[in-house]
């Protein structure tokens, strides 16, 4: 397996563009990740996209208008996974020595589907009797708050420290601090989330340029990223009873991480975890043994997962803050933690961070805890 590194990062501000294309959307980042690279687009031999919603060849049509196309082009749909799984499938191609130079893009277009809650498949049986994915993780909130005696107002502290964040995020969908109040106040959704414990939808891209070993070297990479292991797996269909409070998928894909890459939870110096609820982030630091089991809000409190805390989850604001234009999203977290283990982050950077951590999850299917689940360890 050959070494890969990732040579340009780039995304666009998430947020709502209902005046913009998809391609709109897309082109000026991928040129902008390609520039980062320091390469001329020629060098690109093959294309990965992730997008759930943007239509048939939505790479080919992103990357028309660049001039960018003849090479192979492989449009990925994995739900929330999406943007995760192209880069997955861009690092196989090159640690496997079939490329030395692939472009990946996650991009999606939300605004085009009028607004509410995403769209489920309408031949699934919970789909069918109404289980939209706010209800399924109140379910989640709701039991965890049970068996572990937390409350409403430490369940929102999630949410104010994405906006924390967020806020020192220019390119976050909002940009704004909140208070425990405004959390409470908030339109209910599903007991116990207000609007505030939820994503919001919304409109994005991220691109990233990845390049193999002897790439780098000939283009002279100053600040190398290095894969350091790269997993992608899909959920296991259970009947019956199963925990709602453990998350399936992840809590194997972060065993199978950990043994790919050869780390654990104390060598992560900074994460990025897919927070499209409150209660999801806290699930995940136990799924990933950032704490033991029920210890998630007791972590949280703690200051450890906020900046200039021992592990710092999702500096950029999460899906909770910067937004979740659901197939951009695996890009953009790959993007944040690129720009963090550069020294290049901003007002939100990780002071030393070395090792970084990128979780993306996707999809509600009936049986199964989610349909996908893509995990990266990055390093400098």
């Amino acid at each position: 397996m050959h070494k890969v590194a990732i040579a340009g990062a780039a995304m666009c501000r998430f947020g709502r563009y209902p005046e913009k294309s998809v391609q709109d959307l897309g082109w000026p980042v991928v040129k902008a990740a390609v520039e980062n690279a320091g390469i001329a687009p020629k060098q690109i031999q093959s294309a990965y996209v992730g997008s759930a919603y943007g239509g048939r060849l939505v790479g080919q049509r992103v990357l028309r208008p660049l001039g960018m196309l003849g090479m192979p082009v492989v449009n990925c749909e994995n739900a929330c996974s999406s943007g995760g799984t192209a880069f997955r499938e861009a690092w196989h191609a090159i640690a496997q020595g079939q490329w030395d130079c692939a472009l990946v893009l996650g991009i999606d277009k939300l605004t085009a589907l009028g607004g509410g809650v995403l769209p489920g498949q309408p031949d699934d049986w919970d789909v069918n009797v109404g289980l939209t994915m706010p209800a399924l993780y109140a379910m989640r909130a709701g039991r965890y708050m049970h068996e572990h005696k937390i409350s409403a107002e430490q369940l929102a502290k999630v949410a104010v420290k994405a906006h924390k964040h967020g806020a020192l995020n220019p390119l976050a969908q909002y940009q704004n601090e909140i208070t425990l109040e405004d959390v409470a106040k908030a339109r209910a959704v599903a007991d116990p989330f207000t609007l505030l414990h939820c994503c919001p939808t919304g409109d994005g891209a991220a691109a990233l340029v990845l390049v193999s070993e002897d790439k780098a070297r000939e283009i002279g990479l100053a600040k190398p990223v290095w894969v350091v292991a790269s997993e992608l797996n899909s959920g296991r269909y259970m009947t019956g009873f199963r925990d709602m409070t453990t998350p399936e998928i992840t809590t194997r894909g972060a065993e199978e991480i950990w043994e790919m890459s050869g780390m654990g939870p104390d060598d992560i110096d900074v994460a990025e975890v897919h927070d499209a609820f409150t209660i999801a982030e806290l699930l995940y630091y136990e799924a990933f043994g950032f704490c033991q089991r029920g210890d998630a809000v007791a972590l949280l409190e703690s200051g450890a997962t906020s900046l200039g805390g021992r592990i710092p989850v999702n500096p950029g604001g999460g899906l909770l803050c910067r937004g979740h234009p659901v197939g951009a999203t695996g890009a953009a977290q790959l993007v944040e933690l690129t720009w963090q283990l550069r020294g290049e982050a901003g007002k939100r950077q990780v002071d030393g961070a070395k090792v970084a951590l990128a979780h993306c999850t996707g999809g509600g299917i009936a049986g199964l805890d989610h349909g996908a689940c893509s995990i990266n360890i990055l390093s400098r």
